[in-house]
């Protein structure tokens, strides 16, 4: 990658909006695509996706990164948006309504923006969460995490290649970091590779980062791998629902399901749990899962908390732990469904996973049941838990729903992806033909 400090401009193109008076004449003409009606009436209302077969018509082929001018059936100016060549979603939504100059002090704004939006709602006691959101900030199919001095940017679309040195010397500006990482989604790897010799993991500035960057979450240290760990290297998006399993934990046994290094674990045993189990297949989340319970024996509720780990497939234990009882069980696997196709399987997965969990539970025991499953809806998992519960034969009352923390906003219905129902079994299972 070239220095940071190189021109803006993605090569090719230049960076004004599509009626800018003052645009330097472009080497080709400008790409301009014709909206199917759907499509308008959709980017019109905020919906920050144009796929392949919503296009009516463009006027030659782009180029990964290409500032695209959207159109409707009048020939009317609509948006502006990043041209993707290589991937079905077409283009990603930058600008909707009147042309506007894209130059660098744009971009800038655009990133103070996302900052400002943050600013003042983590103290010293958190230092990792999410600084840009996608789409939902303006910076489409591109998240940036915070890990305290660390911060890692993760790119969804080629797309974006072209723009790189530019955002980097953007973070630079306006962050400071002593690192920043590069992760890619498993798609745009070998095009990342292949076009910009870029690859997963690659620290685009500062000194290499060999090892987990530790930081703090409510108090609690975890660990981080940036360069190779799942998201950006942690679930940051679960900051809030840990905190609130924190607050119900107390003189509890807990189950751990799926999970991963223990956030919700160490979580539970700051607020008081007597004992914590962790669930998961993989080997190295089970060993990150001790290390988290080791760097935070200082704290007395961890130190005093009994915790152990087992490695097993979830679904084939739950079918296996009868007389097994806990007082707290979160349920929070990985996405279930990663297409439309998917998601009947993804359901009844769910149900398996809920209809199993709760009658492991003590009466006034306690279930977490979430979902990052982008294709199921809130409403749809959270009647299916309700429905579950109700067929269960126990007594339980809703105590609350939650979605997405706020440094992970959703802006259209497809970024509304995590969601979490929490359950109070208040009674033993009830024998058939008594009443409620």
């Amino acid at each position: 990658m070239s220095s940071p400090s190189s021109s803006t401009t993605p090569p090719g193109q230049d960076l004004q909006g599509a009626a800018d008076s003052e645009t330097p004449v472009a080497r080709t003409p400008r790409l301009r695509i014709h909206l199917k009606p759907a499509a308008e009436e959709a980017v019109r209302a905020g919906h920050p996706w144009v796929f392949d077969q919503s296009i009516q018509k463009q006027n030659r082929p782009g180029e990964p990164g290409e500032l695209a001018a959207l159109y409707d059936r009048k020939n009317r100016f609509l948006a502006l948006g990043l041209f993707d060549p290589d991937s079905p979603l077409r283009v990603r939504v930058l600008h909707v309504g009147k042309p506007v100059p894209v130059q660098p002090d744009w971009w800038r704004q655009r990133l103070h923006l996302a900052l400002q939006r943050r600013q003042g709602r983590f103290d010293s006691d958190t230092t990792g969460h999410r600084w840009i959101h996608g789409e939902s900030d303006g910076w489409p199919g591109l998240v940036l995490d915070r890990y305290s001095d660390v911060l890692v940017l993760k790119l969804y679309t080629a797309a974006w290649l072209p723009w790189l040195d530019m955002i980097v010397s953007l973070i630079r500006e306006a962050l400071q970091p002593r690192s920043l990482v590069l992760r890619l989604s498993r798609n745009l790897q070998p095009l990342a590779h292949q076009r910009r010799g870029l690859s997963d993991g690659q620290v685009l500035y500062g000194p290499p980062v060999d090892r987990p960057v530790l930081f703090r979450e409510h108090g609690l240290w975890f660990e981080a791998d940036v360069c190779r760990g799942q998201k950006t290297g942690f679930f940051l998006d679960q900051r809030d629902n840990r905190q609130r399993v924190r607050a119900l934990a107390a003189g509890r046994h807990m189950l751990n399901l799926f999970s991963f290094s223990g956030a919700f674990s160490v979580a539970a045993a700051a607020g008081g749990a007597c004992a914590a189990t962790d669930l998961d297949l993989s080997s190295p989340a089970l060993e990150a899962a001790r290390r988290h319970f080791a760097l935070n024996a200082s704290h007395p509720g961890v130190r005093r908390c009994h915790h152990q780990t087992i490695q097993a497939d979830a679904f084939e234990w739950l079918r296996q732990a009868h007389g097994a009882k806990f007082d707290l069980i979160v349920v929070d696997p990985p996405a279930l469904a990663r297409q439309a196709a998917d998601v009947q399987n993804a359901l009844r997965a769910y149900r398996q996973l809920v209809r199993a969990s709760i009658h492991l539970l003590r009466p006034g025991g306690i279930l977490v049941a979430a979902s990052c499953t982008a294709h199921v809806r809130p409403e749809t998992f959270f009647g299916l838990v309700r429905e579950v519960a109700a067929q269960s034969g126990r007594r339980w009352k809703e105590l609350g729903t939650t979605r997405q923390p706020d440094d992970h906003p959703a802006s259209f219905p497809e970024a509304e992806y995590l969601k979490c129902i929490y359950l109070e079994v208040t009674g033993p299972v009830r024998r058939r033909g008594r009443a409620p």
